[in-house]
């Protein structure tokens, strides 16, 4: 029997570095966590404590609460100008879960899913969980990371059964437009594929209005979740958006993996689209814009290249040949040497990840100034 083997984090091993040196009294500066530092706003965590109160903590339907996904619809029709019926939604475990629904439905005779490299490394490992094989295509700045029509026409194979693009991405904060993703599901549609995208930092786009491409063609998936906008990291919640013919077979799936999202997660995300709500993580999106143009100016003056200015999320994806060729090596030897913690490329893929790291800016403005001193000192 062979053994099954899921990749790890690099960054983990960077992370138990940072507790052994904060338990010995060191000031470790985190630049490596993609998690909002900001507290879940206090209108969601209200709904959730009510809901404890009135004993709402019975199991809802796997699809999820009809209240949330009326919600969730109502959201879409509001922002984006697009009509969603709520029968195409299921409410998920995070936006993870919902990519684990998708790839166990789709892994079946066509085995692989073609992503970007880089890309989030989770994806790669739930596709081997799921019985199927990544198709990794290359991109750089010359696409702005992102994968387009033309390289998957030029990648393509009869094993694909779906692509799946992020937007905006993790590692890279690069957004991919509306008119190129429905070019992409105009070619996947030829072949009889899906177009899988992970909208999870959907609401963090800071130079221009954000876009969806939920309900715009019956071959797209998209994925989002309350964590990352929303604020809501360990209450578990997310959603998907798929043709209806899907949703019978994927909500067979959820009933025999996790029988049903959080009911407390989901009646306190009801809160995440009320307008008070809204205007806070506003707030915090105008927060996260100014950090992420600190961070971008003060590497590039240091000689760390930005190849691309992120549009999106919290990371800046930089290039770090200058000063070694080595990332992971050069991300342990600043945090020994400075105390600031940032993930090498190598956890997001192979291409050319052995000159790039990603640092996340989900920390204060205060603590990213501390990191940037402590780095220039560290390349001096």
């Amino acid at each position: 029997m062979s053994e099954f083997e899921i990749a790890p984090f690099h960054v983990m091993d960077i992370l138990a570095r940072c507790k052994q040196m904060e338990a010995q009294g060191r000031d470790v500066i985190h630049m490596e966590i993609g998690e909002p530092d900001f507290d879940t706003p206090n209108t969601i965590t209200q709904f959730g404590i009510d809901a404890l109160n009135s004993n709402l903590t019975h199991y809802t339907s796997a699809q999820g609460l009809m209240e949330l996904r009326e919600a969730i619809c109502h959201y879409y029709q509001e922002k984006f100008s697009v009509n969603i019926n709520s029968e195409h939604i299921l409410v998920t475990p995070g936006a993870s879960g919902a990519l684990q629904l998708i790839l166990s439905y789709l892994m079946q005779g066509r085995q692989t899913l073609m992503i970007s490299d880089p890309a989030y490394p989770c994806n790669r490992n739930v596709v081997r969980l799921a019985g199927g094989k990544i198709l990794a295509i290359p991109v750089n700045e010359e696409s702005q990371f992102q994968l387009n029509a033309d390289l998957i026409a030029e990648n393509w194979n009869d094993d694909v059964v779906a692509v799946l693009v992020a937007s905006p991405s993790n590692p890279t904060g690069t957004v991919c437009p509306k008119h190129e993703l429905l070019e992409m599901a105009e070619f996947l549609d030829k072949k009889k594929c899906y177009l899988i995208v992970d909208e999870i930092y959907q609401g963090l786009i800071y130079d221009y209005e954000s876009e969806t491409v939920a309900g715009l063609k019956e071959n797209i998936i998209v994925l989002n979740s309350f964590s990352k906008y929303f604020g809501m990291t360990g209450w578990r919640a997310g959603w998907l958006i798929a043709p209806c013919h899907m949703i019978e077979r994927l909500d067979a799936i959820a009933q025999n993996t996790y029988l049903a999202t959080s009911t407390i997660a989901q009646h306190a995300a009801l809160a995440a689209f009320l307008p008070e709500t809204i205007n806070e993580l506003e707030r915090r999106r105008k927060i996260f814009k100014q950090r992420r143009d600190i961070l971008c100016q003060s590497l590039l003056e240091m000689g760390i290249n930005v190849p691309v200015v992120p549009q999106g999320a919290f990371y800046v994806y930089a290039d770090i040949s200058k000063y070694s060729q080595d990332s992971f090596k050069f991300c342990r030897e600043l945090l020994e040497d400075q105390a600031v913690a940032i993930t090498p490329g190598c956890d997001f893929g192979e291409y050319q990840a052995n000159k790039y790291v990603r640092f996340a800016y989900t920390t204060s403005e205060d603590r990213i100034n501390q990191g940037l001193q402590r780095i220039e000192k560290f390349l001096d």
